[in-house]
């Protein structure tokens, strides 16, 4: 299989911060429409490794390819418009706009000072916030204040928010973190319905999540990759069951 079957390819990819490699020659490859998810113990680089796809930390060594196009040297804003979107542990949202707002300045038209000025929230936009927020599952609270959702529905309105730009890679950096049991099988159905037309990536602790919603899972251990495969091997496999599933 050839790197331009991926969605995403890297290969010996390395960083090291004060001599430590936080990254050790990691390969990964990520399918079309594919939704990843990488596990593994605090400090195994998981986070440094969406850093790096995303371009928010440079590579010392090894490469990034996405949809083909060499990433390491792009900047970071280039990524974002090349269709990488990228969300942290902590939602950012705007929270004294509505819903509907935060979705609307999201909207790729409205991000440059140019574009905000020309900027009108005409049909094509519209019907696109009305797609997006009932695919994040907040088609009922346009209106609202973000500020006033829950922890979780803050959560859904940033992925929405990453949706309007309509990425083919998404990078999701613990997107439960803080939701109720009812929000997190939401969550897993949500996320399953966004992967259908992009490659998702997904950095989990939280183990029954992770199998309702992965069909492929990477474990990290000290910058390395050290298993891959389906769930179902992971869990029985000796190396991963010593470092991480067996704390």
């Amino acid at each position: 299989m050839s790197n331009t079957d991926f969605s995403l390819a890297i290969e010996d990819l390395t960083v090291s911060f004060d001599g430590f490699k936080a990254i050790d020659q990691v390969n990964l490859y990520i399918d079309r429409n594919e939704l990843r998810v990488i596990i593994g113990p605090n400090g195994a680089g998981k986070t440094t490794l969406l850093d790096l796809i995303c371009g928010k930390t440079r590579a010392a060594a090894g490469s990034i390819k996405f949809k083909n196009i060499e990433l390491t040297k792009m900047a970071e804003f280039k990524r974002v418009r090349l269709g990488i979107g990228r969300k942290f542990q902590t939602p950012s949202i705007y929270e004294n706009l509505t819903v509907f707002q935060n979705l609307e300045v999201s909207f790729p038209k409205g991000r440059s000072v140019l574009g905000a000025l020309a900027f009108v929230c005409d049909e094509e936009v519209q019907q696109r916030v009305h797609t997006v927020a009932s695919d994040v599952l907040l088609g009922d609270r346009l209106q609202l204040q973000a500020g006033l959702l829950s922890h979780g529905q803050k959560q859904w309105l940033e992925i929405g928010m990453l949706l309007m730009q309509e990425p083919e890679l998404l990078l999701l950096d613990e997107p439960i973190a803080g939701m109720s049991a009812k929000e997190r099988d939401q969550t897993a159905e949500l996320l399953k319905r966004i992967c259908n037309n992009r490659s998702v990536i997904v950095i989990e602790h939280d183990m029954d999540f992770v199998k309702r919603i992965a069909s492929k899972v990477t474990v990290m251990h000290q910058g390395k990759i050290l298993a891959e495969g389906p769930m179902s091997k992971i869990q029985s496999d000796p190396r991963v069951i010593e470092v991480y599933l067996g704390h």
